[in-house]
């Protein structure tokens, strides 16, 4: 934003112009433009590094959704240009290895199925016709085979057979289904009995071979994982696949295995990190092929414990930790050239930060720490990445290895941000529980004026585990609160991610200590330093441990906030772990189950202080969600209510733990503001 402003003022010397006129042609950002942002991922540099192909989402706002292409950009940052054009989702890009085609999955027909196009133009062709849908496309090194999933029935044996079964259920005039075990429904998604397994077929087409017969787990891990969790071995012969096969325990085990199999799918596949009870993934290859490199975590059922890179001979089953001494948690890996460092993002600080780490030493340096960073990849000898910030979203950078020359590949969004005035951002830290460091986010109000006072929204992330960081959030984008004219403040509090793993782990069996000593440090800090910010009128809001935090809050610190926005939030701990679906996730953090350990889970709990409650909640909750059941938004509705307390429900039958359909993400937008202004600038 400061170069915009730098280039106003420079036309207001050279030309004499008004800078006012000038910003008479733009606006205060809102959930419009933030809607109207172009969302680039998914970079895939070309076998001789001069071309990435990405994914580029335009929101449809008379469809309702988002609409995914192909774009092929330079290396360099020249000859941008659009390489799919369809009104169905293309996506999942992979090189053919002569770098003359590209394949990728399109919804196209009348499934979801790979296709391939050739980047000197041309119509796409079809390349698979299987009777299901396919996803998590990747191509061998040799061009040979590729794989892709699909969601089986583990004990059909073959894809139309899990039609045939799908089609005569479909028919049935009976919609009951009997479970024998966990889990009944996933995130948003009610079980069937279907596993994602991995195909793999040859390249010139024939059968495809199902590697994970008779298995009952998925690969990719559910709901999130995508193709990083599967790769083909250097020969081509073998596929790698993360999944987690551990019967009856999957809803409390966070054991997922890396596990390896032929590409015809004739003998089972076998489990290369048995002896690891955690969660082991995403596998990358050296470029010689003499090492598999991997992510892994050590403590089982603990889903935020930090992910260590392993380095194995291959072939060979000899192992070394590369990371134990680095006290961050990489998310995404790829080998340099010459195979001697792997560049590693992790949180940081409030940062998503590139990193070098030294295949021989382990010793890791920064090469790019501010923004959020993503996808990085090889281009020739520099570094391709995603960078977003809280006042961009992703866009294409290159970096040399060495962290010099920065260069922005793209500017798909730079008329836009032009054209929507943002607040300026800084971060600070203050000293919160045990005098322990923490870091806070503050974003100005649009238009910022030092001499005016400014109602603030106070915004608590979710996670716990989480972090309210520098980059350009879809659902929780400060900005649209700089836009109406309000401070954003975010702090880190402890549980945070990229603060160290110690910081990390405090959260466990203190949910309700820690966190709000911080909360209530960062928000005291912030008002000391900011004399601009009226601290009589401020607003609290969170959502899934921030919802639960807004319902802490209301118990535990009743006089602070003019009014409070609960999005997906827990009233009862122990009620909570019976409606929930990954039970790991509650036994890790509250200490075991609410039958043998019923203390953690009412030593927290939100439900015993009902009587406390004061202060105005906005309830928002979604019936498709089942990570944070709608039971408990509607039970916070209903204590509201019943202690007659000035609140209102927004539900959104449609949306899970997230509002992802832009007409609702609108209807959220427009009714959390509204409810902001109510309190904060119209009550006296």
């Amino acid at each position: 934003m400061r170069w915009i402003y730098l280039f106003l003022i420079f036309l207001f010397v050279a030309t004499g112009s008004s800078y006012a006129a000038d910003l008479d042609q733009t606006h205060p950002f809102s959930i419009h433009d933030m809607l109207a942002m172009d969302r680039l991922s998914d970079p895939q540099v070309s076998p001789d590094g001069r071309l990435i192909v990405f994914v580029l989402r335009k929101t449809d706002l008379e469809e309702n959704k988002g609409l995914t292409d192909l774009w092929l950009i330079g290396a360099d940052g020249t000859a941008l240009r659009r390489l799919t054009s369809h009104k169905a989702a293309d996506s999942n890009p992979c090189w053919a290895p002569d770098g003359k085609s590209i394949w990728f999955v399109s919804a196209r027909s009348d499934s979801s199925q790979v296709w391939r196009i050739a980047i000197d133009g041309g119509e796409a062709e079809q390349m698979t016709q299987q009777p299901l849908d396919v996803g998590n496309l990747i191509v061998a090194p040799d061009g040979r085979h590729i794989a892709f999933t699909m969601d089986v029935f583990p004990d059909c044996n073959t894809p139309g057979e899990t039609k045939e079964r799908l089609d005569e259920i479909e028919k049935r005039k009976t919609s009951g289904r009997i479970y024998g075990s966990i889990f009944v429904r996933h995130w948003d998604t009610w079980k069937d009995g279907r596993r994602s397994h991995l195909f793999v077929m040859s390249a010139a087409g024939g059968k495809a071979a199902d590697v994970m017969s008779g298995m009952d787990a998925d690969t990719p891990s559910k709901p999130f994982g995508g193709p990083e969790e599967i790769t083909f071995t250097p020969d081509g012969k073998a596929v790698i696949f993360a999944a987690r096969d551990v019967g009856v325990e999957e809803p409390w085990s966070t054991d997922f295995d890396l596990y390896l199999a032929p590409v015809d799918g004739l003998e089972p596949p076998k489990c290369l990190t048995e002896k690891n009870q955690a969660w082991d993934t995403n596998p990358v290859f050296s470029p010689d092929g003499k090492t598999l490199a991997y992510l892994a975590m050590a403590r089982p059922g603990y889903e935020s414990d930090r992910f260590r890179i392993i380095l194995r001979r291959w072939p060979g089953s000899l192992e070394r930790v590369l990371t134990e001494d680095w006290d961050r948690s990489p998310s995404s890996i790829c080998f340099s050239p010459d195979g001697n460092t792997i560049y590693a993002t992790a949180a940081n600080t409030g940062q998503i930060s590139l990193f070098a780490i030294d295949v021989k030493t382990g010793a890791a340096r920064t090469i790019v720490k501010d923004g959020r960073i993503d996808s990085p990849c090889i281009a020739g000898q520099r570094i391709v990445y995603g960078l977003s910030s809280l006042n961009s979203p992703v866009e294409l950078c290159s970096v040399n290895p060495d962290g010099d020359d920065v260069r922005q590949i793209t500017k798909i969004n730079a008329e836009k941000i032009a054209a929507a005035r943002m607040g300026d951002y800084e971060q600070l830290t203050f000293a919160g529980w045990n005098d322990e460091t923490v870091y806070c986010y503050v974003v100005k109000p649009i238009d910022f004026d030092p001499d005016k006072k400014y109602p603030v929204a106070f915004l608590i992330h979710g996670g716990p585990q989480g972090s309210f960081g520098n980059s350009f959030h879809y659902r929780w984008n400060p900005q649209t609160y700089a836009g109406a004219g309000y401070a954003a403040v975010m702090v880190d509090f402890h549980g945070s991610t990229g603060y160290g793993q110690g910081f990390c782990d405090s959260i466990r069996g203190d949910w309700g200590g820690k966190p709000l000593d911080d909360l209530q440090k960062g928000l005291a800090a912030a008002l000391e330093r900011y004399p601009w910010m009226d601290g009589e009128r401020v607003g609290a809001l969170g959502a899934s441990f921030g919802g639960y935090m807004i319902n802490w809050i209301a118990g535990n610190w009743p006089d602070r906030f003019r009014c409070l926005v609960n999005h997906d939030g827990n009233l009862c701990e122990r009620m909570a772990y019976y409606d929930t679906e990954e039970l790991w996730f509650p036994e890790w953090d509250h200490l075991g189950t609410p039958w043998d350990n019923p203390e953690s889970y009412e030593k927290h709990n939100p439900v015993n202080f009902v009587k406390n409650w004061k202060t105005p909640m906005l309830v928002i909750h979604g019936g498709q969600d089942f990570r944070v059941a709608d039971t408990q938004g509607l039970g916070t509705f209903n204590a509201l209510q019943r202690r007659e307390i000035p609140s209102k429900l927004l539900y959104f039958p449609d949306e899970n733990h997230w509002v992802l359909k832009p007409a609702n993400s609108i209807l959220w937008h427009e009714t959390v503001i509204a409810w902001l202004d109510q309190w904060l600038k119209n009550h006296d």
